[in-house]
């Protein structure tokens, strides 16, 4: 079955915040960490990833809270992947400091290891395959993670009073691989605001703008200067402690496909050679008289739901290869899900 009955299983938060240079990303990560790190009274480190050697300058304030904060300095894209493992194991709390780093250094090793200037669109399709493997881990791992992102300009054409589409700023966005902003639960962009004070002149402060809250709970407010507290309406609807089950990860479309990596003659002779062996058990399993070749006509009819030579020959290699394993008998055994649900088609059956 598909579907079951709702239960909140998003136990770990998922924060992505982001900014331009001196907005105060950096210090409200760690504001939030620090925040969390005593509203589930961990006893674990947080663990801070820093591409900018922001950490050096936060130390104290996790000496203040007197928590153990274990730093790695990389931009290396095969580190992101294994910090995130290592966190989890430690059940720490994760500070990923800035993930546009990351995605630019995966962008420039590629290109070094292929020997390229450019990427191109296969260039493309295999980075964010790549990429994926780091989005399915921040949604999945049971871990704790606050993303922080440098801020790109969002652009995009809009028809002006002449009716002359022209190249247009419409917003900001992450600066990672396009999909990244999308994955978190809790979206958070940062600015920084001039505050005129008279005579003293003018100061700045950090205006954070929650962009999305998948619980709706401070969807679209601002806080000025951030504390831990302006988050915990979302923080607080987390099943923390709970089971964690975020997307299934694992199932895939790809029987969908009838082997879209084989050319058209490989797979006709694919299926000719399913075909013969088809033939060939059936023979050897049942005989050659009449009656023998009745059992035949009765065990393709069982199989497949027809004994019409034109309608098997026309079917797809892979309900062929299915329908091979099952008259060897090679589907009594446990486990061959895939093929059962082939058969079960086969043969009009419905859950």
């Amino acid at each position: 079955m598909l579907f079951k009955k709702a239960k909140n299983e998003m136990c770990f938060l998922k924060c992505g915040i982001y900014g331009f240079a001196g907005s105060g990303k950096s210090f409200t990560a760690t504001q939030i960490a620090i925040g969390l790190h005593k509203y589930i009274n961990s006893k674990e480190p947080v663990f801070f990833l820093d591409t900018e050697t922001g950490s050096d300058f936060l130390i104290s304030k996790f000496e203040d809270a007197k928590i153990d904060l274990q730093v790695a300095k990389t931009r290396a894209y095969v580190d992101l992947l294994s910090a995130i493992n290592e966190a989890e194991k430690k059940k720490a709390i994760l500070i990923i400091d800035s993930i546009s780093h990351f995605w630019t250094e995966l962008i420039t090793a590629y290109l070094t290891k292929h020997k390229k200037t450019r990427l191109n669109l296969h260039d493309i399709m295999i980075l964010k395959q790549e990429w994926r493997q780091f989005t399915d881990k921040f949604i999945n791992s049971k871990l704790h993670i606050v993303m922080c992102g440098r801020a790109g300009w969002d652009f995009d054409h809009i028809e002006n009073e002449d009716g002359i589409k022209e190249l247009t700023k419409v917003g900001t966005k992450m600066r990672a691989e396009a999909e990244t902003g999308y994955e978190p639960s809790l979206s958070l962009e940062m600015e920084r605001v001039r505050v005129e004070q008279g005579k003293i002149g003018s100061t700045y402060k950090h205006r954070c703008w929650v962009l999305k809250d998948r619980f709706d709970k401070i969807n679209g407010r601002f806080f000025d200067n951030p504390k831990f507290d302006n988050f915990l309406p979302h923080i607080s609807l987390l099943n923390i402690g709970g089971k964690h089950r975020a997307l299934e990860v694992g199932r895939t479309s790809e029987d969908m496909f009838n082997s879209i990596d084989k050319s058209a003659s490989e797979y006709h002779k694919q299926k000719d050679i399913v075909l013969e062996e088809i033939k060939d058990t059936l023979t050897l399993r049942f005989g050659k008289t009449d009656e023998q070749k009745k059992k035949q006509i009765e065990e393709l009819q069982r199989v497949f739901g027809t004994s019409s030579k034109t309608a098997i020959d026309n079917m797809p290699l892979e309900v062929l290869q299915a329908g091979l394993r099952e008259i060897k008998g090679l589907d009594k055994v446990e486990g061959c899900m895939e093929d059962i649900e082939i058969k079960e088609e086969i043969n009009g059956k419905t859950n």
